[in-house]
C-alpha cells in the first residue's frame, strides 16, 4: 500500500475544467471549512455525504480526525480499535461522476486507514477486515450523478446507500437505503421526535435490510475492485 500523499493540486487538465467543472480544494481551506464543524468531525459516528467527492480531499481530511479520536480512546485494544476504526470509515460517503476520481478517492481512504492500522498493529493486522474495509468503500464511494441521483454508466440506477449500524458483538446492521428517498422523505409526524441540530426527523423507508455479519466477514462471496 503507497503511502499517503497529500497535495494540493487543484486541477487536473484544462479539459477537465471545460468538461465538468473539476477544480479541487486545497487543503488549507478544507482544514477551515471542517473547523466550522469541528465537534462533527471529530465524532466517530456522524455521517458525512461529500456529493462531487473528487479525489476525496474532504472525506480523507474527517477520517484522519475520526482516526485520531479512535487511536487516542481505544489504541490499547486491538479489538476495540477495529470496531471504531471500521464505523469511522464507514461512515463517509462520496459520489463522484468521474469514474479516476471514485477510485483514487477509494484508495485514498484506504490508505489511510491500513496505514492507521499498520503503525499500530504491525503483523497482528487482520487480512479479513481489510477486505471488509474495501467492500465498504465500494459501497459508500460511488460512481455517479448527484444532481439526478443514477449511478453512471451503461444502465443507469438509483444510486442506494449502505447504512453501517455497529452493534454488539462486533456485529454490522447493513441496511439499503436510496438516495433520492433520503433527500425527499418528509418529517414523520410524531411529537418530541428530533435530529441531533433540533430539526424534525424522519425516517426514510429502506430498500433492503440485512441480516447481522461480522465486521470481518461482510465481504465474503462478494466480489469487489478498488
Amino acid at each position: 500500500m503507497p503511502e499517503e500523499k497529500k497535495t494540493d493540486k487543484q486541477v487536473k487538465s484544462k479539459q477537465r475544467v471545460a468538461d465538468h467543472g473539476e477544480v479541487f480544494t486545497n487543503q488549507r481551506e478544507v482544514n477551515a471549512m471542517l473547523d466550522l464543524v469541528k465537534h462533527e468531525t471529530e465524532r466517530i459516528d456522524s455521517r458525512f455525504l461529500e456529493p462531487a467527492c473528487g479525489e476525496g480531499v474532504f472525506l480523507a481530511e474527517v477520517l484522519r480526525r475520526k482516526l485520531n479520536v479512535v487511536e487516542e480512546r481505544y489504541a490499547k485494544s486491538q479489538v476495540e480499535y477495529e470496531q471504531y476504526a471500521f464505523l469511522a470509515v464507514s461512515s463517509l460517503y462520496g459520489i463522484d461522476i468521474l469514474q479516476d476520481n471514485v477510485e483514487i478517492c477509494r484508495d485514498k481512504l484506504l490508505t489511510i486507514f491500513l496505514n492507521r492500522y499498520k503503525n499500530l498493529f504491525k503483523d497482528k493486522i487482520k487480512q479479513s477486515l481489510l477486505a471488509s474495509i474495501k467492500f465498504v468503500l465500494f459501497k459508500n464511494i460511488v460512481h455517479g450523478n448527484a444532481l439526478s441521483m443514477k449511478t453512471c454508466g451503461l444502465i443507469e440506477e438509483p444510486i442506494t446507500f449502505s447504512k453501517w449500524e455497529l452493534v454488539l458483538g462486533g456485529k454490522v446492521q447493513q441496511t439499503d437505503y436510496r438516495l433520492i428517498n433520503l433527500l425527499e422523505s418528509a418529517p414523520i409526524q410524531e411529537p418530541n421526535l428530533f435530529s441531533d441540530l433540533g430539526e424534525d426527523a424522519f425516517i426514510p423507508e429502506p430498500v433492503k435490510k440485512f441480516a447481522l455479519k461480522s465486521i470481518y466477514n461482510l465481504a465474503e462471496d462478494v466480489q469487489t475492485k478498488l
